[in-house]
């Protein structure tokens, strides 16, 4: 039977022009795909977005691989700033361009050939599960966690999993990544009292507060790095009055700061350190803060192992690298995945992901299947 292209399954998923939330049609490109290839389907669509369960093999095999990723993509942005058309998914130079074909369209493409293939060619005595989301980009409320729940409520598991995600930073097969740090978003609201900038004693500025606070966080050092994982940071990302008048002290300013943290800290323990440092800010300047917290993920580590070396050893035969083992870049999907099975990250380079011309080199796809199906051959032996 002939073998799957993955660059030819990428471009037809980069002209389903899925931005989150919407599907576009990519979805189905791949349930069609599958059925034939014998996967059961289900779908665990919630809040409107679609995600993708399939499954070759028997529900609850103790041997079961699971393979994660998602279709939807960012906004293009300014499509005049594109020289090629960012769903058109042309080739040029042996390089395709558009929305998606970095982040994750190729990587679906190459895990959904590999896994079509090696089904075909050698059944094995297990399961291969994949499930496709629709909202990694967006708030990731409705994509792999309804999967994941799915899952729970029919009975599925998947005991080990792999995350397509773009983990290379320059050259394909150079990193993988065994755990995320995790992220959380603090915003806070400072209240004072409006006056005259003439007559600043009648009033009671906000600002000072506001830049007090932000620079006691700022340069904080929250530690040094741990084993596995860099030093965690905290950004400043915006400070807003809304204030357009000179001569007005204003008596409302906010301020948000996003922290990316390691397996020193929690939420929960940096969130109650955020609390303590805003009312300190707060009883010196004799100014309200209200504070609210968004954690979008936990820190994680799958530890150096089995899973780990079944990947290394198999991205090492068909690159010739020697895969760094890494947590760093940003959050993903393997954050609820840990939760169910061990889970690393490998794809390909990622310099291009959100930008203006996203692209990927065609001849990186096919070795991402390439690497994707001696993983399965080596699980499964």
């Amino acid at each position: 039977m002939t073998a799957i292209d993955p660059a030819a399954l990428t471009a037809d998923l980069v002209r389903c022009p899925s931005v989150t939330p919407a599907d576009a049609g990519a979805l189905d490109i791949l349930a069609t795909l599958l059925t034939d290839a014998g996967f059961h389907i289900a779908w665990a669509d919630r809040g409107g977005i679609r995600n993708l369960f399939a499954r070759w093999g028997e529900k609850g095999h103790a041997t079961t691989f699971g393979f994660n990723g998602h279709t939807d993509v960012v906004p293009i942005g300014d499509e005049g700033a594109w020289t090629m058309p960012p769903f058109g998914a042309e080739v040029k130079d042996g390089i395709m361009y558009g929305r998606g074909t970095t982040d994750m369209k190729s990587g679906v493409a190459a895990f959904v050939a590999a896994a079509v293939d090696f089904v075909r060619n050698t059944p094995p005595d297990g399961a291969i599960i994949i499930a496709i989301t629709g909202d990694e980009e967006g708030d990731a409320i409705d994509g792999t966690t309804a999967l994941l729940e799915h899952m729970e409520h029919t009975g599925e598991k998947m005991d080990v999993c792999l995350v397509g995600e773009p983990t290379c930073p320059n050259t394909m097969g150079e990193m993988i990544k065994i755990g995320r740090r995790g992220s959380l978003t603090a915003f806070f609201t400072v209240t004072g009292k409006q006056g005259h900038s003439a007559y600043p004693h009648r009033a009671n500025n906000p600002l000072p507060a506001v830049a007090r606070l932000m620079d006691q966080l700022a340069s904080y050092e929250l530690d040094q790095g741990t084993e596995h994982f860099d030093a965690s940071t905290l950004a400043v990302v915006t400070i807003d009055t809304g204030n357009p008048a000179t001569n007005v002290i204003p008596a409302e300013c906010s301020a948000t700061v996003n922290i990316r943290f390691n397996d020193d800290h929690s939420g929960a323990s940096l969130t109650d350190w955020l609390q303590r440092e805003a009312d300190a800010v707060a009883a010196a300047f004799r100014v309200q803060i209200d504070m609210r917290v968004k954690i979008s993920g936990e820190s994680f580590i799958t530890p150096p192992g089995a899973l780990s070396n079944l990947v290394s050893a198999a991205v090492q035969a068909e690159t010739n690298i020697v895969p760094q083992l890494s947590t760093t870049g940003g959050t993903s999907d393997a954050r609820f995945v840990k939760a169910h099975c061990p889970v690393v990250e490998f794809g390909l380079v990622g310099q291009s992901m959100h930008q203006v011309d996203e692209h990927v080199q065609v001849a990186h796809i096919h070795q991402l299947k390439s690497i994707y199906g001696r993983i399965l051959r080596d699980y499964f032996a």
